[in-house]
This record gives C-alpha cells, structure tokens and sequence, in this order.
C-alpha cells in the first residue's frame, strides 16, 4: 500500500507543475493581445494636457505615457518586445463603442470614471481629478452659471456637463442655450469666435485650451464646481487579467514616485507644440489617492450632504 505521506508529496508535485500552466492561461484582452502582437491604445486629439497631437500629429500627453508604462509592463509580462502599439483616435461620442466592440483595448483619453459608464466598461485606479466649471471670455463678466439665461453655452457632444449645469442648484431654471462641438478643440473655437459666451467641462482640459489659444489673457475659469470627476484610463468590463496588469503598473508609478513625475512634466512645467506652463499644481484628493490608489466612480466624491 501507498502511505498518506507518499501520496500527498505525489500531489504536489502534481500540483507544482499544474499551477505556473494554468497562471499561464491568458483571458480577455491580454490573450488578444498575445495572439495578435498587437495592442491598440485610444487617444484624444485635443484633451490638453492628458492626450492630444503634438505638431507632428503624434500623440503625447500624461494620460498617453501612463499608457506607455502599462504598455511597456505587458510586453515584459507576455514576453513580447516587438509588440505593436496603433493608435485609434476617439471622441467623447466613440470613445465607449470603440472599447466594448474591441476596436480599442486601452483608452488613454480624459474620461471620467461614473457610475453609469462603469455599466458598461472598467476603469484603471484614478490617476487624475479634475473639477468641471467653465471658461468665459474676461470681458464678458460672466461668473457664474446664473448669469446664463438666454445665452448659448458650449460643450463637447458626448459628455455629461449639460446634465451638471441642469442639475446644479443655481443652473435650475436658468434657459440656456446649449451649443456642441464635435470634440474639445471644437467646442473651444464656438467660444473664442463668440458663437458661445461660455464652455462648460474639466477644468485642466480648459487650463489646456486656453493655455495654447491665440489670446490666453482673454480667457478665465470661472462659476461653481458642478462635479468633482476621477479621470481614469478606461478598458473593457469584467478583462480581470487586463485590469490586474493596468492597476498594478498605476500602483507602481504611485509608490516610486513617477506618476508625480510625470504630473509635473504635463501640469506644472512648459509643454508642447507652444512651450507653456499650465501651472496646475495637483489637487488635494489626488495626493490622496497616489497614497490611497483607488478606482471608485464620481459618485463617490459627489454625495449630498
């Protein structure tokens, strides 16, 4: 006879050999990036200073090289140093279609991380947190949303800053008029040729815009905060291995210090195509987070009191 001891060292031994094959067995994204060699990361055009095109029509941005860390952390980890990085350019429109219909496996963009989204798709922890106000030409005197009346007011086709201004207390019952862009460039230019008297979205993304306008004076960030919003890096829903590789390379750039790095480079020091400084220092609540990572919606950071 066989004695207990002797067959529960044959198991595992058995199991030692098991367990590395089945870790092994990739899933979801990572297996169709295995297959393909190929990974397809989705950029903005014009989400200043997260991802938009260099004078070169590359894309660049601090959204676009957190990408490029997780990106380069899947090479290591699927053994595969030639892997092909595409860039497929979204909009806030296209932006979840692409993701959820694979089009796009990363979207390395400006979008908020909420509760009805995250019905849809995943996100990776939050690696940036913006307000959501508006930008007004200085001589217009607009400072808050209650001076709108009658007035067009822009924002980008896609995006959930209508519902924020109707939702808010002192944007109840105000009778604006909404006019869209296709994307932020867009709806920034309806502005700046008075088409609209405000624009209405993520603050860093209207620090960017003014930022590289032709009149950066003209412009200022004014009215309430109608919504605090975790910006993330967005991928398909229930991909457990995909979003273990992302949220792992994000706690990796929080705890060296790198992802600080990187905000400086993007937020608080001259960027391209014109060389200037947003000078953005990061928020409280995104100190907060590289020390307390987490991936939870706006509505966490929005309950009334």
């Amino acid at each position: 006879m066989i004695s207990l001891s002797r067959l529960l060292v044959a198991a595992a031994v058995s199991a030692a050999f098991v367990a590395p094959a089945a870790a092994q067995e990739l899933t979801g994204t990572m297996k169709k990036i295995k297959d393909s060699g190929a990974i397809t990361m989705g950029i903005r055009e014009a989400s200043y200073p997260l991802s938009y095109l260099d004078d070169k029509q590359q894309p660049i941005g601090y959204h676009i090289d957190v990408c490029n860390k997780i990106v380069d952390a899947i090479k290591a980890q699927l053994k595969l140093p030639a892997l092909k990085v595409q860039h497929q350019p979204v909009t806030s429109q296209n932006r979840i279609p692409l993701v959820t219909n694979g089009t796009v496996d990363i979207e390395c963009g400006s979008t908020t991380n909420n509760e009805a989204r995250q019905r849809q798709v995943a996100f990776g922890l939050t690696t940036f947190v913006t307000n959501v106000r508006m930008t007004v030409k200085k001589a217009s005197g607009i400072k808050s949303l209650s001076e709108l009346g009658g007035k067009p007011v822009a924002t980008t086709t896609g995006t959930t800053s209508v519902q924020l201004m109707r939702a808010h207390e002192k944007g109840k019952g105000i009778d604006f008029k909404e006019v869209y862009g296709k994307d932020h460039a867009d709806s920034f230019l309806l502005l700046e040729t008075d088409r609209a008297v405000a624009f209405v979205m993520d603050d860093n993304l209207l620090a960017g815009l003014i930022s590289t306008s032709k009149a950066p004076n003209d412009y200022a960030i004014v009215g309430e905060v109608l919504n605090v919003e975790p910006i993330a890096i967005m991928l398909r829903k229930e991909d457990t291995q995909f979003k273990k590789a992302v949220d792992d390379t994000i706690r990796g750039l929080m705890k060296s210090g790198e992802l600080e790095k990187l905000y400086a480079k993007w937020f608080m020091s001259p960027i391209p195509p014109k060389n200037v400084n947003m000078n953005f220092p990061m928020s409280d609540l995104l100190k907060q987070l590289i020390k307390s990572p987490a991936d939870a919606p706006a509505e966490a950071y929005n309950k009334k009191s």
